[in-house]
Formats: C-alpha cells, structure tokens, sequence
C-alpha cells in the first residue's frame, strides 16, 4: 500500500510512479554543493545515493483525499512507455496501479494539478485523451506561456488536447483549490513552478513538486539546481516555505514525508 500522511479529515498518500539514477553525475547538477553538504545529505538521507555515488531520484505523485471523497492529484508521473520523459526517466511508470492499491478511480480525481510542465510531472496527465476525465487541470499561466521554452512538444502533447476538452484551467498567483488546500506561485525552477499547501489541524504540509529535487537543498536550500531557470526566485521559495514544522510531500526525495 501506498505510504500515507494523515491531517484530520485528510489523507495525503503517496504515489510511486518509478525510481532510477539521474542521468547526471550530482557534483554537476548541483555545483555549490559543497563536499560537507553532501557529507551532511548521506548522513541524514542515505536512500538518496546509489553504492557507486550516483544521485537515486523517486518520482511521484500525491493524491489529496478527503473524507467527503474528493481527490486532488498534485502531479502526474513519468507516464507509459512511449510517454515524452522515456528519455531520461524510467519507463513505464506505476501510476496507475499506485491509484488502484490506493483505492482511487481516475474518475474519482476532481482536481490535477501539474506543478510545472517538465516531462516527468505530467506523464499521464493525457494518453490520448485527459487521463483524468473529470478533472479541472491547474497549471500556472506563466508555465503555459513557456511551453516553447521549457518543452515545446507539451503545447500539443498536452496542452492542446486538455483545452479541447474544457479541462484545463490555466491561473495566476496562489489559488484556492478548496477549503484548507491552495496552490502556491513558487516560480523558480520554472516560471509558473506552483507547490500545494495543505493547512489542517497543526501541522501545515507542503507538496513540494520540484521546490527543491534533492535533499542536499534541504541541508543547503540556497544550493541550486542546474536545471532552475531563475535561481535567484527558487532560492527565494525555497526560504519562504521551507520553515521549521511544515511536513514536505517530495516528489524526488528518499522518503515521501520529512518534517522540517
């Protein structure tokens, strides 16, 4: 069964789409690390390095549950095996048979939404057609405006197919999704990088998307990713919502739920 993170009436369950070596040795895709840094990193997150040195990503997807029913999925995988990520990332991913363990029907999902528009969190997103069929998609205008730049075979692969079926919702800033859940404007790692807060009962969780990618940015959050298009602005959300108390749901980390 899928691990879970429970706050009152909601759950938080983790989803595993695939796990794999990044394609990059991590001195390169994170430079400023420094070797206590990484010293600290293998100390506290030993499951984020393979024997051989090399950085071990997991790739996942959380669904949002509540009592009432309602699922929100924050993100969308690695997707099949001919999906745009089989590039670089471990295909086919497990989705699907994560949402079945879990108990979810794609038709149960209300709300998906993709925190940025790199290939391995939108995978399954759209096989042809929206995969979640009567889902609202959330996606930061500023990520759709540099579709071109950031992935331009997403404007047909995913975007267009979304709009043509009325599901994709395209907003600006931190938006509400439902009492105690919004999404949140973490521009950085992209334009449009957006993470989702959950606030019940006293322990804030934050489903990070790609806010930070390895815990080497936990132990360093001014570390930066090679891959952030502006990181000046992912520094700055990194200092703003990785404060002490909040529970991070990580997309890439060894484990799923770390409390700062």
């Amino acid at each position: 069964m899928p691990l879970t993170h429970t706050l009152g009436d909601v759950t938080v369950i983790a989803l595993t789409d695939g796990e794999g070596p990044f394609f990059l040795p991590r001195n390169e895709a994170f430079p400023q690390a420094t070797g206590e840094h990484w010293r600290l990193t293998d100390e506290r997150y030993p499951g984020a390095v393979t024997p051989d040195g090399q950085w071990l990503l997991r790739f996942r997807c959380f669904a949002i549950r509540h009592d009432d029913g309602g699922v929100i999925l924050v993100d969308a995988g690695i997707g099949p095996a001919g999906s745009p990520a089989a590039s670089w990332a471990p295909v086919p991913g497990q989705l699907p048979a994560e949402l079945e363990a879990a108990g979810i029907e794609p038709t149960d999902v209300r709300t998906v939404v993709l925190t940025h528009l790199h290939t391995d969190h939108v995978g399954w997103a759209v096989v042809d057609t929206p995969y979640f069929p009567n889902a609202e998609y959330l996606l930061q205008r500023a990520d759709a405006d540099a579709v071109d730049e950031l992935n331009p075979p997403l404007r047909e692969l995913l975007l267009a197919p979304l709009a043509a079926a009325g599901q994709l919702r395209l907003v600006e800033g931190d938006t509400h999704i439902r009492d105690g859940v919004k999404a949140v404007h973490t521009p950085g790692h992209t334009p449009g990088h957006q993470a989702v807060l959950i606030e019940y009962a006293d322990e804030p969780t934050l489903v990070t998307g790609d806010l930070l990618v390895h815990a080497v940015q936990i132990v360093a959050p001014e570390v930066v990713y090679t891959f952030e298009m502006d990181p000046g602005a992912a520094r700055e959300s990194r200092a703003k919502l990785l404060v002490p108390g909040v529970v991070l749901a990580t997309a890439h980390l060894p484990e799923p739920f770390v409390k700062l």
